[in-house]
Order: structure tokens, then sequence, then C-alpha cells
């Protein structure tokens, strides 16, 4: 069978010939239809997410839309594995996946389920998310801060306060939800918000905490922040005046945060509000054939591999 195949980290895959997988215990061997290039994909891949527990070489591929050996189409998410979805066929638990209907649209499935999980997430099981809550999203215009401001909205959120640096990108939003934009340098206009989704994290965070905690209006009221993403920084340099002088709780949410049973738990409703155009997102699909020259290419659309 044909498929992407990583041997050194700083390199992209190379399209070759692999034999055909053989399912182990548990496991059922699936044709690929259409799998996602994500950050967690690349980071997996190449070790650099705090997740990694594979070595190289490897078939990239976290997750995928899948048709298995009775017709039936699926959705999969990977545990660590060598045998990624970026090749013709691979094999899969079927714990980890969840049935969707025909006639959906699988590149859509794949570019969108692992961005959109981010903040669903974090929102359905991370925290206790009150109704009508007024939601920052830091990164806004990112494949995963846009579809977290949808998110927030579909899930309950009053008002929904969308951060990014692409002043272009950030006015799209208004059409998917957003009630307000900020730039990453007026943070002090999300001061009174309850839930920050942050995909940034870094000097960003950092900058944005004593901003935002001095001009709320009440500073017992509780402020709940999300790290989800770190795109600006690995590390930021907390103040301690933050904790102490406000409501302030900062959570994380991400793999190993949540079990992955209630992570799966929540795959159909996500697959329903993308099947049913509740949530948009935006897709390029490609040729897995071409994966060298599109590995590490900048692109506002998710890149989909289609074998």
């Amino acid at each position: 069978m044909y498929a992407a195949t990583l041997t050194h980290a700083d390199r992209p895959p190379v399209y070759t010939t692999l034999p055909e997988p053989t399912p182990g215990p548990g496991q059922i061997a699936v044709d690929v239809l259409a799998a996602g290039l994500h950050h967690l994909t690349r980071g997996r891949a190449t070790g650099q997410h705090y997740s990694n527990g594979v070595s190289l070489p490897l078939t990239p591929g976290v997750d995928g839309v899948v048709r298995d050996e009775t017709g039936t189409l699926r959705y999969v998410v990977l545990d660590d594995t060598a045998a990624g979805t970026f090749a013709e066929r691979t094999v899969i638990d079927p714990a980890r996946s969840v049935v969707l209907p025909e006639g959906i649209d699988p590149v859509v499935i794949a570019a969108a389920m692992n961005p959109a999980m981010s903040s669903w997430v974090a929102l359905r099981r991370r925290i206790e998310f009150p109704a009508g809550a007024r939601v920052l999203v830091t990164g806004a215009t990112g494949a995963s801060g846009r579809l977290a401001v949808q998110i927030a909205k579909l899930l309950g959120a009053g008002h929904v306060i969308a951060a990014g640096r692409n002043r272009t990108r950030l006015e799209e939003l208004r059409d998917l939800g957003a009630d307000q934009l900020i730039g990453l340098d007026e943070f002090e206009a999300a001061a009174d918000a309850d839930v920050v989704l942050d995909y940034l994290w870094g000097a960003p965070a950092a900058s944005a905490l004593i901003p935002m905690l001095t001009r709320r209006r009440d500073r017992s009221a509780p402020l709940t922040w999300v790290q989800i993403g770190s795109m600006a920084g690995d590390t930021a340099p907390i103040p301690g005046a933050a904790l102490r002088s406000s409501h302030l709780q900062i959570v994380g949410s991400g793999i190993g945060s949540v079990p992955a049973r209630d992570l799966v738990a929540e795959l159909p409703a996500i697959a329903e509000a993308l099947s049913s155009g509740a949530l948009r997102t935006q897709a390029h699909a490609v040729p897995l054939r071409e994966i060298e020259h599109y590995w590490d290419a900048p692109s506002v659309e998710r890149i989909v591999f289609v074998p």
C-alpha cells in the first residue's frame, strides 16, 4: 500500500510503499478516506509534543475518517502508534472511534474534529461552563480559535470576544459568532470575561492578566483561564499578584487532562454539529502523494490528505 513515512524529524515524510497493516488484539483494519494535518500531528511525529511516545520511523496521522470492512464510515482517534492515518490503510481500535452518517464529507470531518475537540472538550469536560458566560478566545484567527468562537456560542456563551493579531482574519469572525474583536494589545477590553480559551500562552497570556484583572468590575467574580495551546510560547511568567488579588483559576485542557473515554463520548455531538453545518471550517484536500510539499507549508485552511 502507499503511505507517508517519516524517518528524520527535521525532514518531511516521503511518499512510499509499505506492507499492509496487520491488526493486533482488539484492532481492525480500515481504509483511510481523509486525514488532517494538525499541529498535534506534526508535534507528535517529530517528538515536539508533550504526549509523544513513538520513535521514528513512523507513518504520521493521529486521526481521520475511515471505512471499516463492513462499509461503515468512522471518525477515529489513534493512540501512540507508528501506523498512523497518512496511508491508504491502517489499523484502529473501534472503541476509539465514532460511527458517521453516510453522505457526510470526510474532508470536513477530518479537517475539523481535532481542532474542534480542543475547545469543545474544555468547555464540556474541564470546567463548569455557566450559561450566558462571557468568553474570550485568544489566538482566535487560527483553525482551532475560529472553531472555538463558534463552539462557545453553540454551547451557550452569551458574549464571545475574539482576540488575534491579523485584523483581516479577525473581521471574518463576526460572521462566525464573535460579538467583539480585539487585538493582542487590547486585553483590558475583555476585563469582565468569565472564561478564557487560550491558544497562545507565552508572552500574550502573561501580559494580558494584569490589565484584565485590574479593570474587572468585580475582582471576586470567577475568571477561569483554560490553557489549550502554546502558539506564542511554552512558558508564561504569571505574576503572583494575579493569583492573590482576584478569583482567578488557571486550568489546562489537553491529552492527559481528560480521560480517553470522556473525549470519545463527546465525538458524536461534535460530528453532528459539523455535519449539520452548525460549525463551519476551512479545509483544503490534497493527495497524500504531495505530503513533502505540504508538510511544513503555511496555510490558512486546514490541510487534509486524501490517499
